[in-house]
C-alpha cells in the first residue's frame, strides 16, 4: 500500500467510514453511500419490526443517512427474504430470526435463495421468549398435565402455532409422547391468540410476547418457556426443559444479515455500531416488556448459533420423517 492510500484508510476509519483499499492502492468509497433499507419479512407491530424501527432509527443518526424498514411479509417469510437477496444491494440489509427460514428447506422442494451462501450474519441483537399457552379454562396447569389430558382424550385437544419451527417442535413433542391432538393452521397470530382466549383452540406455541396481555386479564395461561432460561417476566413458569421436554426447547435469535458480497470491513464497521447502539438503555426499555432480551452476539457467534439450530431442528425433523411437500 502505497503513503497516499494509508493515509486515505486511516483517515476514513477515523471518521467512523472505512474505505476500502483496492488493488493498485485505489480506495473504494465509504459506507454508506445513500440511504440504508432494512427488509423485515414480517408484518407490522411484530416484535422484530419493533426491533428493527428503534435500531434503525440510531443508526440513522451514526451513519448520518436515513435507514428505513421495508415490512414484506408473506409466503412464510420468503417473500422477504427473496426480496432482499435479489435486491443485491449492500445497502440493503435483512433483520430475521434465524427460526423463520431454518425450516425452510423441510417445507419447501424449490428455494428461491440458500440461507448459508446469501445470507451473511453480521450480528446477533436479541432474543425472542417463546411460550406454551392454553385457554384459561383447560384443566392443565403444567405441561405433564398437558400430556395426561391428551393420552386421555386422543384427538380431542388442538393446538395451533405461529412459526414452521414451533410448528415442528410441537409436532415433535407430540411424536415423542404418543399424543394425539389436532392442529389448526393460522396465518395471523392475533387471530390465533382470539381463539385461544376464547377456547376455540386448546394449545398455543407462540412468542410471550403475543400471549402475554391475555395472561394478564386472565384469558389463558403460560404452561412453559421454551427457552433454556425462564422468563424475568413471568418467574414462576418453568422452562420446558425442566418439566421434562427437551424437545421443545430452543432460542430464537433474530440479528442483521448482509447480503453475499458484502466486505467484511463493513460489516465489521455495522456490528461495531449496533453494539454502541444496543447499550443504549431506551432499547432494553422498548424491547424487553414484549418478552424480547437485547443480547449483542458477534457475527461469527450468531453463524454458530444458527449452525446449531439447523441441527436441533435436523433431530426433530429425522423423528418426524417430514419430506418437503411445496
Amino acid at each position: 500500500m502505497n503513503r497516499r492510500a494509508m493515509l486515505a484508510t486511516v483517515v476514513g476509519f477515523a471518521a467512523g467510514l472505512p474505505l476500502l483499499v483496492m488493488p493498485g492502492g485505489a480506495t473504494a468509497q465509504p459506507w454508506p453511500q445513500r440511504p440504508v433499507k432494512l427488509i423485515v419479512p414480517l408484518g407490522a407491530g411484530s416484535a422484530s419490526d419493533l426491533a428493527a424501527r428503534l435500531y434503525a432509527e440510531r443508526l440513522a443518526i451514526r451513519w448520518g443517512q436515513p435507514v428505513l424498514v421495508e415490512n414484506r411479509p408473506g409466503g412464510d417469510s420468503i417473500v422477504g427474504i427473496s426480496a432482499f437477496v435479489g435486491a443485491k444491494d449492500d445497502h440493503v440489509l435483512l433483520y430475521a430470526a434465524g427460526a423463520l427460514f431454518t425450516p425452510h428447506q423441510y417445507t419447501h422442494r424449490n428455494l428461491p435463495y440458500d440461507a448459508q451462501r446469501d445470507l451473511v450474519p453480521i450480528a446477533g441483537l436479541g432474543r425472542t421468549t417463546v411460550s406454551i399457552a392454553v385457554n384459561q379454562a383447560l384443566k392443565a396447569n403444567s405441561l405433564a398435565d398437558l400430556v395426561t389430558l391428551a393420552r386421555a382424550q386422543p384427538g380431542k385437544l388442538n393446538w395451533a402455532a405461529i412459526s414452521s419451527m414451533d410448528d415442528f417442535l410441537f409436532s415433535g413433542f407430540l411424536k415423542q409422547n404418543d399424543l394425539a391432538m389436532t392442529r389448526v393452521p393460522y396465518r395471523n397470530p392475533v387471530e390465533a391468540l382470539t381463539d385461544l382466549s376464547e377456547g376455540r383452540i386448546d394449545v398455543l406455541m407462540a412468542a410471550l410476547g403475543i400471549v402475554l396481555p391475555r395472561t394478564q386479564d386472565r384469558k389463558v395461561k403460560v404452561l412453559a418457556i421454551v427457552n433454556p432460561q425462564r422468563s424475568r417476566l413471568l418467574p414462576d413458569v418453568p422452562t420446558a426443559a425442566e418439566a421434562g421436554f427437551t424437545v421443545l426447547t430452543y432460542e430464537p435469535i433474530g440479528g442483521l444479515f448482509a447480503p453475499s458480497g458484502m466486505p467484511a470491513a463493513v460489516r465489521e464497521r455495522i456490528a461495531a455500531d449496533l453494539q454502541a447502539v444496543a447499550a443504549d438503555p431506551a432499547i432494553a426499555a422498548r424491547i424487553e416488556p414484549n418478552g424480547g432480551i437485547v443480547s449483542l452476539m458477534p457475527g461469527a457467534d450468531f453463524a454458530a448459533s444458527l449452525e446449531r439450530e439447523r441441527d436441533n431442528l435436523a433431530a426433530v425433523i429425522e423423528m418426524l420423517g417430514v419430506k418437503p411437500t411445496q
